[in-house]
């Protein structure tokens, strides 16, 4: 099953994410199937690309709960 998370990037102790597609039995820095944005905590910059998660989702994969709540806030504001 396909799921849309996050891959952690970045050095210890400051993190950075990029928003993926990816087996959900897949170790969390494993490799994706697609990159669909990013997301760095330490300046809350994101970019997240609509029509590729929109074409992911229509394809049925499922975002876990920190994606999800990452993307209403974005489209929400």
């Amino acid at each position: 099953m396909l799921k849309l998370r996050l891959k952690r990037n970045g050095r210890k102790k400051q993190p950075s994410y990029r928003l993926v597609v990816m087996e959900h039995s897949t170790r969390r820095d494993g490799r994706p199937v697609d990159e669909v944005g990013y997301y760095n905590t330490i300046t809350k910059q994101s970019y997240f690309d609509i029509p590729k998660i929109n074409k992911w989702l229509e394809r049925g994969v499922k975002p876990t709960k920190t994606v999800a709540s990452l993307l209403n806030k974005n489209l929400n504001s």
